[in-house]
């Protein structure tokens, strides 16, 4: 099976002079309340594992090889029976829809056009079984509590929506102490005060481009995905209560939803070699080593460096892939070299999305498949499978 990909269109003016990933980060900086940006730049206390993501990519070197015919090369990367337009994918972020209007509609609908895959989250606004309608080949990413009859319950409601891939995420045992929230005014329930107001009066093209669209067209947004039934609205206090008993999830319970969930599962948020065996010898179709982005425990060592032990551990067993840092083509290519099969981008994709919506989308997408085609040329290689640790060396 193979991932249609889209013809190209003009972005709109505002996104004409993004020229890289980051560049959307200015942009969506601008363009959003603070409390959103915050929300979506922030990590969990002094940042430390957030740094560490970004700067462990830079100590690899390239070894290119040169004089070698790279005119027919491809960035098409199977994973798990489908063929992909490149080997990075839409990571899941939670209340997308409060970003950018209808968000995780724009990304899903983004991705199957460019031939990529996105994965919806858990904690997110709009139904599952709306985004699985107009985006087929979507994932979904489950934050489950310790609960067997909520897991079940969430696990055929997913099912019967027809998404074939189920991602678990198993880093969030408990809230992560994200002071910059707090700092920057956000908080979940999502509390309405003057300074809020004031936030969204002075960034009237959100205000009146998602906001007001958004609860005109849908009402106040609710958290529509964690559980079987649709949860609390993002105003009400109940919502700290719905995120309970994640404490209580442990290998059994994974053990379970394997031999319930009959699709593809991925569990997402591993460091540690021996819990990558483990979800080998539970069954799991793949692993994404990463840290949540820098969101979660402070201090953890960069997905990168844990990377290659985990691959050497379980490459054979199970499908190895990463996130968290990752901004440029060569961090893909990088993290392919040292074994990861795939990998996902998140937060550049919700800028794209907030400030170009499905084009702004579109165009990152774009911009890192066009980054990756050029360094393959420059490194000697035509295809991601040739990509390898002979190509690096640490500096």
């Amino acid at each position: 099976m193979t991932a249609p990909v889209a013809a190209a269109s003009r972005p709109p003016r505002r996104i004409r002079g993004v020229l890289n990933l980051n560049d959307f980060d200015l942009l969506a900086k601008r363009h959003l309340p603070r409390p959103l940006y915050g929300y979506i730049a922030g990590a969990s206390e002094t940042g430390s594992s957030l740094r560490q993501n970004e700067a462990s990519f830079q100590r690899y070197g390239f070894l290119p090889r040169v004089l070698t015919n790279v005119s027919a090369r491809s960035t098409d990367t199977e994973l798990l029976g489908t063929t992909y337009s490149a080997p990075f994918g839409i990571a899941p972020m939670g209340i997308s829809a409060l970003m950018a209007y209808r968000g995780d509609i724009v990304m899903a609908r983004a991705a199957r056009n460019a031939g990529i895959p996105m994965v919806m989250s858990g904690s997110s606004l709009i139904p599952l079984e709306d985004v699985a309608r107009v985006a087929p080949g979507t994932w979904f990413q489950a934050y489950l509590p310790g609960e067997a009859e909520k897991i079940d319950a969430l696990l055929d409601r997913v099912a019967a929506a027809g998404f074939g891939t189920l991602m678990l995420t198993v880093d969030t045992a408990a809230l992560a102490n994200r002071e910059n929230n707090v700092r920057s005014g956000f908080s979940t329930p999502l509390r309405p005060s003057l300074r809020l107001a004031w936030d969204g009066l002075s960034h009237p093209a959100w205000s009146l481009g998602t906001l007001a669209r958004t609860i005109f067209n849908y009402g106040i947004p609710h958290f529509e995905n964690s559980y079987a039934t649709r949860g609390a609205p993002i105003i009400s206090p109940n919502i700290l209560r719905e995120q309970g008993k994640r404490d209580h999830l442990n290998w059994s319970h994974f053990a379970k939803i394997r031999e319930r969930w009959s699709g593809r599962l991925i569990i997402k948020g591993l460091l540690h070699e021996d819990d990558a065996a483990n979800a080998a010898n539970h069954g799991a179709d793949g692993i994404i080593v990463s840290n949540h982005g820098g969101r979660q425990l402070d201090g953890t060592i960069a997905p990168l460096a844990a990377l290659p032990a985990i691959v050497n551990r379980v490459g054979s067993k199970t499908i190895v892939m990463l996130d968290s840092g990752i901004r440029r083509g060569t961090d893909v290519i990088k993290a392919l070299a040292l074994g990861a099969k795939f990998v996902f981008v998140g937060r550049p994709f919700l800028y794209a999305a907030a400030v170009g919506g499905e084009q702004g989308v579109t165009l990152a997408a774009d911009i890192l498949k066009t980054e990756i085609r050029r360094n393959m040329a420059l490194l000697g290689v035509t295809r991601t499978e040739e990509i390898s640790p002979r190509l690096l060396t640490s500096i």
